[in-house]
């Protein structure tokens, strides 16, 4: 069986925010939109328990704990998940003001 290498240039948090952005590149994404439609919409939202803020990325990104659209998902992807400052998921999102419908997530501001 092969040996398969991981680059860890690539897979550090700074590669793989390129990776993402060369994707969102390559189906049309121009960043100069500021809010809206996007074709496509790709974020690093928590690397492990990484605590970074470099003006090409911060983690965790900066608005994950003010919007219940990247929450929610990520409580079913990982109910138990604690972020870096000590906060439970179950915290963050009572700390937000939203209503869901089946898939649809709704909040103001």
């Amino acid at each position: 069986m092969a040996h398969l290498r991981i680059d860890p240039v690539i897979w550090a948090p700074e590669g793989f925010m390129s990776v993402l952005l060369a994707i969102e590149a390559q189906m049309g994404r121009a960043r100069t939109e500021v809010d809206g439609p996007r074709v496509i919409d790709l974020d690093l939202l928590l690397f492990g328990d990484l605590v970074m803020d470099t003006e090409f990325l911060t983690l965790p990104h900066p608005k994950l704990s003010r919007r219940a659209f990247m929450l929610v998902p990520l409580k079913d992807l990982a109910p138990n998940l604690v972020f870096p400052d000590g906060r439970t998921i179950d915290e963050a999102l009572a700390a937000v003001q939203y209503r869901q419908e089946g898939l649809k997530i709704w909040q103001d501001g």
